[in-house]
Formats: C-alpha cells, sequence, structure tokens
C-alpha cells in the first residue's frame, strides 16, 4: 500500500500534474521537495508511535489517512494546496507504511532479520513491478484523477485483511526487556545517544543520497525518455526487470546478511549505483538502460534489507522506533532535495546527464564514508 505515496507512482502522473496546474519542472520539483521535506519532519514525531503503539493498532490508522491523501489528490482544484497533498501522500505512503513494515520485521526477527525483512520488502517490490505499466495504461483511457479514487478505494479494502493478519501481533509494551537485541558495547541505544554518535553522521550520505538520486530518476522518468527520443512505455516497460533484479538482490543480501552481519556487507552495497548513473548519462539504446536498470535493482534491493538490519544490528532494538524515525526522516528529507535540486538545474539549462554524472560521484564519496564508519566501530558490536 506504500506505493500510492513512493515516487514511482506519483511520477507516473508527472505530466498530467503539470499541466493540469501550468507547473514548470522547477515548479513541480520545488512543490514536491517542499511537501517531502515537510513529512520528514513530521517523520521524526510520528515514527516514534511504533515504539508505544502496536501495528495493529497504528496501522489502520496510516492506511485511512493514506486513503484521504489519494482522494486529496484526485479533488484537489488549487495549486496552493498541491504541497500539502504531496506532504499527505509522503508521510503516509513512503514514511509511515515503510516504517511500520520494517521497524517491526526487525523488532520480531533477529536470528533470521534478513530474510523477515526481504519477505517484507516483496510488497513494494510487486507495486513498483505492476503500477507502473498499469497507470501509463489506464491513463490512456481513463482521467488521471479518477486513478486516484482507486487507489484511495484499494488503500481502504487493505485494511481488514491487515487487521486479521496481525490478529496475534506481539505488542512492544508486552515484550520483556530481555527479549530486545542489544546493539553495540551491549547497550540499548536511545535516539538521542545514536544521533551523537559519530557513525550515524557517517551514513547519512548513503541515506541520503541513495533516497534522493533513486527518487531523481522515477521522478524525472517522462523528462528522461522524452531527452533519450523514447516513448515513456518503452521505459516503463523495463521496470519489472529492474524489480526482478531488485528482488532477487533483496533476499540474497537478506540471506546473506543473517550469515555475514550487516559490517560486512553495508559499506559496499552503493558501489552499482556509480555505473548505474554513468549508464543512463551516457547511453543511448534501450538495452545500455536497461542494464543501468539492473545495477539500480542490486543497490536498490539490497537497501531493503542492509539498512534497516543496520539500526537494529548497530543500536539495538528497544528503541528501534524512534532511532528508525531519524533516519526515515533523513530519508524522506532526501527524496525532497533530489527533486527539487534537479527540477531547478534543468530549468537553469543544466542537463540531466550532466547531473548524474554528478549523482554518480556522489556515490562514490558515500561508499567511501560508509566504509569508514563502518571500519571504525564495528569491531564494537559483540563487546
Amino acid at each position: 500500500m506504500s506505493s500510492f505515496g513512493q515516487t514511482f507512482f506519483i511520477s507516473i502522473f508527472a505530466g498530467e500534474i503539470r499541466s493540469t496546474f501550468d507547473l514548470s519542472h522547477g515548479d513541480w520539483g520545488a512543490i514536491y521537495g517542499f511537501g517531502t521535506f515537510a513529512s520528514a519532519i513530521v517523520m521524526v514525531w510520528a515514527g516514534g508511535l511504533t515504539d508505544i503503539m502496536r501495528v495493529r493498532q497504528l496501522g489502520p490508522i496510516v492506511l485511512v489517512a493514506l486513503s484521504a491523501s489519494c482522494l486529496f489528490m484526485a479533488f484537489n482544484p488549487l495549486v496552493a494546496l498541491l504541497p500539502g497533498v504531496i506532504f499527505c501522500l509522503r508521510l503516509t505512503g513512503q514514511g509511515m507504511s515503510t516504517h511500520l513494515a520494517n521497524v517491526a520485521m526487525s523488532r520480531w526477527f533477529i536470528i533470521n532479520r534478513g530474510k523477515a525483512l526481504s519477505v517484507a520488502n516483496l510488497g513494494f517490490s510487486l507495486g513498483e513491478s505492476v503500477f507502473p505499466i498499469l497507470l501509463v495504461t489506464l491513463l490512456a483511457y481513463f482521467a488521471w484523477q479518477g486513478i486516484w479514487v482507486i487507489a484511495a478505494l484499494i488503500a481502504l479494502i487493505s485494511i481488514p485483511t491487515l487487521i486479521w493478519l496481525l490478529r496475534q501481533e506481539r505488542s512492544p509494551q508486552s515484550m520483556a526487556g530481555d527479549n530486545h537485541s542489544k546493539g553495540m558495547l551491549g547497550r540499548h541505544w536511545t535516539r538521542k545517544q545514536t544521533l551523537t554518535h559519530p557513525l550515524f553522521w557517517f551514513m547519512l550520505p548513503a541515506l541520503l543520497g541513495q533516497s534522493a538520486f533513486n527518487t531523481v530518476f522515477f521522478f524525472l522518468q517522462v523528462h528522461f525518455a522524452e531527452i533519450k527520443g523514447w516513448d515513456h512505455i518503452q521505459l516503463v516497460a523495463m521496470f519489472p526487470i529492474y524489480t526482478m533484479v531488485a528482488i532477487g538482490a533483496m533476499i540474497l543480501s537478506g540471506i546473506l546478511l543473517d550469515r555475514l552481519g550487516t559490517a560486512r556487507l553495508i559499506p559496499y552495497f552503493q558501489l552499482p549505483m556509480i555505473l548505474a548513473f554513468l549508464l543512463f548519462a551516457f547511453g543511448e539504446s534501450l538495452m545500455t538502460t536497461l542494464l543501468g536498470f539492473v545495477f539500480l535493482g542490486i543497490t536498490s534491493g539490497a537497501n531493503s534489507t542492509l539498512t534497516n538490519a543496520f539500526w537494529a544490528e548497530f543500536f539495538g532494538t528497544k528503541h528501534l522506533g524512534s532511532i528508525k524515525a531519524s533516519a526515515a526522516a533523513a530519508i524522506v528529507f532526501g527524496s525532497a532535495i533530489g527533486p527539487a535540486a534537479t527540477g531547478i538545474l534543468l530549468d537553469y539549462n543544466v542537463p540531466l546527464e550532466v547531473q548524474y554524472v554528478w549523482i554518480s560521484s556522489f556515490f562514490a564519496f558515500s561508499s567511501l564514508m560508509m566504509w569508514v564508519g563502518i571500519s571504525r566501530n564495528r569491531k564494537f558490536l559483540n563487546t
């Protein structure tokens, strides 16, 4: 259900939204960035609710809010309200829906945490695979606002199933203290302690970059297809390949995570992004772009398991909701910066291909930062 608030879903309607409200690339990017940034701020507080409420209680509330957000998009008549629409969709979809799932799986499963996260994130992968082609096809026959009404109904229909599946869910408040796994130095790290530890800041570029620039690619998919001289449907036809690679990488990384631990894997998971954006920048054929999607999928799949397991492994699970809320806020903030910055640069005639070369360089930097941070702190894991 988080798909309805994800960039890959919203960006399908970028052309229709810009046309309806008479927006430039920079205008739309700024609106999207502002709404997403506001949702990142609220996530710092809202994400902490997972430490005091059951997912069975909080999940339906989030899905009702997500459904209302979809209706807000469908019936909004004013450009001035568009930042509010984006705020609602991003907070309830990308923010809280994914946060709830990942915190629950990271907390409830310890020995098989990697596999559990892989299974949970298959939901997102399914949406990422099915929705783009389906939406582009539906747009040929239906008004774009009507599709958002359908999305709202789907979110509502999912609530009874969620409640039924979680009828025997464990509650954070009912867990004994020894059921929480500890982090570095054998401690239960609080959010304040985590935010003041250097490792958080060594990881921050990776958190921001993955979110910002993965978002950028899907946010500007219509423009990317235009500058390459392809029909949009030709580009989205590659999305299932990207998703299948991401699923494979997600499952494999989950298995390897359970065997090797996060510390041995996470410093290297963004290296394929360097190659992906170089291929997007310089490639002119569909096959070259498809290869770029393969590398993009490798990192996207590994990101689903490794970064979520990282917080539990290094900082423990007792305060995981609050800690991950701060990380989620950084991730959402990154997804706000990316579209806003690239949209403005496009308005100032900086070609997308040039920006993609810069993005590739950023991932080299973030990988180096992760390697340094993890190398300095992995010795504290089992002490």
